[in-house]
């Protein structure tokens, strides 16, 4: 496939995947935005493999993205938890921590 299609996808999914949780924390019909965080989440996750086609060998940071991946994965549940302010705080800091790991990959 395409290498800039694959890029264009996960970035698609990863624009779902913030929209779905800023929906969520502003009260917006949780089933829709848990859906649309499903469906953002899964498509990341299997674009970004694409996008890999194999995990390097001795580089670490696609482990360190994953990790980012699962805590992405439990903001709606975190929406019930914590303050609004933290969540879309936390979620903002993966962000930025995902597209550094993304574009640098320091380790």
């Amino acid at each position: 496939m395409d290498y800039n299609l694959l890029k264009a996808l996960h970035i698609l999914a990863a624009f779902g995947v913030f929209s779905a949780v800023g929906a969520a924390c502003l009260g917006g019909s949780r089933k829709a935005a848990g859906i649309l965080h499903g469906i953002s989440l899964i498509l990341l996750i299997l674009v970004g493999f694409a996008l890999l086609q194999k995990p390097p060998a001795g580089q670490y940071w696609w482990m360190a993205k994953m990790g980012l991946w699962l805590i992405l994965g439990a903001a709606p549940a975190l929406t019930k938890r914590l303050p609004k302010a933290a969540v879309l705080g936390i979620m903002l800091a993966c962000g930025l921590a995902a597209a550094y790991l993304g574009l640098q990959k320091p380790f």
